[in-house]
């Protein structure tokens, strides 16, 4: 009684699925369903639709969870909308707490600027304030978190990362990159406990939207060896209610490798996937890695937090153990540097089975649109940046945006695209990731023409 929609497109509809033990048998008409299953529970579903169930291919699953319990800085309009909400979030916790933030976007702040340290501590001067940028690669402070972490003005930028800092050379406030790691050390880490309630809430809101599976990705704090054990702790108690695909942190490669593991390892709820490597940092941050510098900001071509160097000895060690690589990209120079590395690698990597992923994969100088479906490499790629990202890119990458997020261009080369979300970057939403997809514009505006309607795809 419902309508099942195994394919795109209105032939595909069928009125009856049947299921037994986590898969689907058959997909058709109620009657025949009925005739060869004559002993099976029948659920009427009263006319309503039926999915196949989604995978996000790139998801920070904890983050995710933790992010719920975090204050939310999303939608802020200026950076004292976002202190503010902090300190009322603030009040209701013990004196001795961390105030942490997450999804606070300078691009979209009538203050045009990053925010400062003076910025929280006018609100908040006596407890420590940590803030993740809404693409995770920037951390904003206080002082007394500044403190707390022993940085001061004779702290180094650590390699990948920089310090953000003022006419006197003292830290302002931001971290960008690997210098995020500086403070984040200080942050009392959850528990265990507060691990797995985190993937239990995420879980909840996935299968809210009709996800049923994830590619859990690595990027700091609690989704190295953390996450993973989180999520073994509710495998082994029959608790993991979703098909997960664990990364590995780059650091961590030697360790997995030392024990004999590999890129597969697991079952259809919980596997081992490939390892996560970073080439760059983002858009948003303007710290991708460019060919050319930003526009309106002469000189900053970003930040490479691999050298080209290390990324190679990273995909040498990961193919000789058995494991595949997922290498994020934003900038046209870092997607180029790894297009190269893999390219080095692509006999051995053929040998062993392995399939190379790029995520996100931004911005794609011309020349080396082809290259990514010759390599084989995925292009695990998140619809809804674009559209969110489409003013940013405009502004700081002009003429370039062209070959932004070119999907299309991409499929007619070959290459296979995955898509996901990059949740708590963006919305878990699937449906405004396939919305973003089909129609390179905000559901919000729909008479606005695409942002360069070529790269659309089809449903």
């Amino acid at each position: 009684g419902g309508r099942v929609h195994a394919e795109a497109g209105p032939q595909a509809i069928a009125d009856g699925v049947a299921v037994a033990c986590g898969r689907v048998l058959a997909v058709g008409a109620a009657d025949d369903l009925r005739d060869a299953f004559p002993r099976a529970h029948r659920i009427d579903l009263d006319g309503r639709p039926v999915f196949p169930g989604l995978v996000d291919a790139h998801v920070h699953l904890v983050a995710y969870g933790l992010g719920l319990l975090h204050v939310d800085l999303r939608g802020t309009r200026s950076i004292a909308e976002a202190a503010r909400r902090l300190a009322v979030a603030a009040a209701g916790l013990p004196q001795d707490a961390w105030v942490l933030g997450r999804g606070w976007d300078k691009n979209t702040w009538v203050d045009d600027r990053f925010p400062t340290r003076a910025d929280l501590d006018a609100l908040l001067p006596d407890r420590p304030a940590a803030c993740t940028s809404k693409d995770g690669h920037l951390l904003w402070v206080n002082t007394v978190a500044l403190r707390l972490a022993g940085v001061t003005r004779a702290t180094p930028d650590p390699p990948g990362g920089a310090i953000g800092r003022g006419p006197d050379g003292e830290p302002d406030g931001v971290l960008k990159e690997e210098a995020r790691a500086l403070v984040q050390r200080a942050i009392p880490a959850p528990s265990a406990a507060m691990r797995e309630e985190a993937i239990r809430a995420a879980t909840a809101e996935f299968h809210r939207l009709g996800l049923t599976g994830v590619h859990a990705f690595t990027g700091g704090g609690d989704e190295g060896a953390e996450q993973f054990a989180a999520l073994q702790a509710l495998w082994g108690r029959g608790e993991l209610a979703l098909r997960t695909v664990a990364t590995i942190p780059d650091h961590l490669l030697d360790v997995a490798a030392a024990v004999g593991l590999r890129s597969g390892f697991g079952d259809a709820m919980l596997r081992l996937g490939p390892v996560k490597i970073f080439a760059d940092g983002t858009l948003g941050a303007q710290t991708a890695w460019m060919l050319e510098p930003f526009d309106g900001q002469p000189g900053n071509t970003g930040i490479a937090v691999r050298s080209p160097e290390e990324i190679d000895a990273l995909v040498q060690r990961a193919v000789a153990a058995g494991f595949a690589t997922a290498i994020h990209a934003i900038g046209d120079r870092a997607n180029r540097t790894v297009l190269d590395v893999l390219e080095r690698h692509a006999a051995a990597s053929a040998r062993a089975g392995l399939r190379h992923r790029i995520e996100h994969v931004q911005l794609l100088h011309h020349d080396d649109l082809p290259r990514v479906g010759r390599l084989g490499v995925v292009a695990s790629m998140q619809p809804v940046h674009a559209t969110a990202d489409r003013d940013v890119a405009e502004r700081y990458w002009g003429r370039r945006a062209r070959w932004a997020y070119a999907w299309q261009s991409l499929c007619q080369t070959g290459a296979v695209l995955a898509f996901g979300s990059d949740a708590p970057v963006e919305t878990p939403d699937p449906w405004r990731g396939l919305y973003a997809a089909v129609t390179r514009r905000r559901p919000d505006e729909p008479d606005v023409p695409s942002w360069y309607p070529d790269e659309c795809l089809t449903l």
